[in-house]
């Protein structure tokens, strides 16, 4: 089952509307939104992750070249 993207509840899926809804603060979405959005929303983790790698690299770069 999936999560809400907005609160983290419970997302129920209704199969007469053909959309999941949050159980506990009642944002309907369809599958491709849903989808969408947690895409849009996991970019900037990913993004930090990255910058976050890059510095380790440069970091233990640098520390190579002290010894």
């Amino acid at each position: 089952m999936p999560y809400c993207p907005e609160c983290g509840g419970l997302m129920l899926y209704i199969a007469s509307n053909k959309q999941y809804v949050c159980q506990s603060c009642g944002l309907s979405l369809t599958q491709q939104e849903l989808v969408e959005l947690k895409e849009k929303l996991k970019q900037p983790y990913e993004e930090e992750d990255e910058r976050t790698k890059r510095r380790k690299e440069y970091l233990k770069w640098w520390l190579s070249k002290k010894k």
